[in-house]
């Protein structure tokens, strides 16, 4: 399974995730919610440090991403955060026995 997490304020500002492990959909290199989560996943990170050009915490390495930026930097990522938290909560809701998403308060 798939475990997401989300790091978010009190003020429920979004400040980054933690994307770990393996759907289990299918066979590796035939993996649709393990392609499509990755993609999405990549696809923020690199908006928010390349495109943006917001300094983070970045960590990918074998089926692990993990993205947090400081509350300073948190307000330019916000549309970017809340996109890829509403595309993997649909996944969520589409394919539960794959994926998890989860919020950590910080």
């Amino acid at each position: 399974m798939i475990r997401a997490a989300f790091f978010v304020t009190q003020d429920d500002r979004l400040l980054g995730f933690h994307i770990k492990g393996h759907s289990g959909y299918d066979e590796s290199g035939k993996d649709i919610i393990c392609a499509f989560v990755s993609s999405a996943a990549y696809l923020s990170a690199n908006t928010i440090t390349d495109v943006i050009g917001i300094r983070a915490e970045v960590f990918d390495q074998d089926g692990e991403m993990f993205l947090r930026v400081d509350k300073k930097d948190a307000d330019p990522c916000q549309t970017i955060l809340k996109g890829l938290r509403l595309h993997l909560l649909g996944t969520e809701e589409q394919y539960p026995q794959y994926l998890k998403v989860t919020f950590t308060e910080v």
